[in-house]
């Protein structure tokens, strides 16, 4: 269920960070890497160096502490 829902958020938002996907699915952390590794083995999603900009503008958080994910389209983008 979980699985579903944050490729949902993927699809709709492209890009997402940790600490908001735990917020938005009500969960730890922790219990969503296992989730994004497999989404990221199966080449659905891919994780973001460290220290990109989450794009959303707010300056609140230090790049470098921002754990991001971005959606892989099927084409490989």
């Amino acid at each position: 269920m979980i699985l579903a829902r944050l490729e949902n958020h993927f699809r709709q938002y492209k890009r997402g960070s940790l600490t908001d996907l735990a917020e938005i699915l009500d969960t730890q952390p922790e219990a969503l890497r296992g989730m994004l590794d497999l989404l990221i083995r199966k080449g659905r999603l891919r994780r973001l160096p460290s220290g990109t900009a989450c794009g959303g503008g707010c300056s609140k958080c230090k790049p470098e502490t921002i754990e991001l994910f971005e959606w892989v389209n099927e084409n490989g983008s």
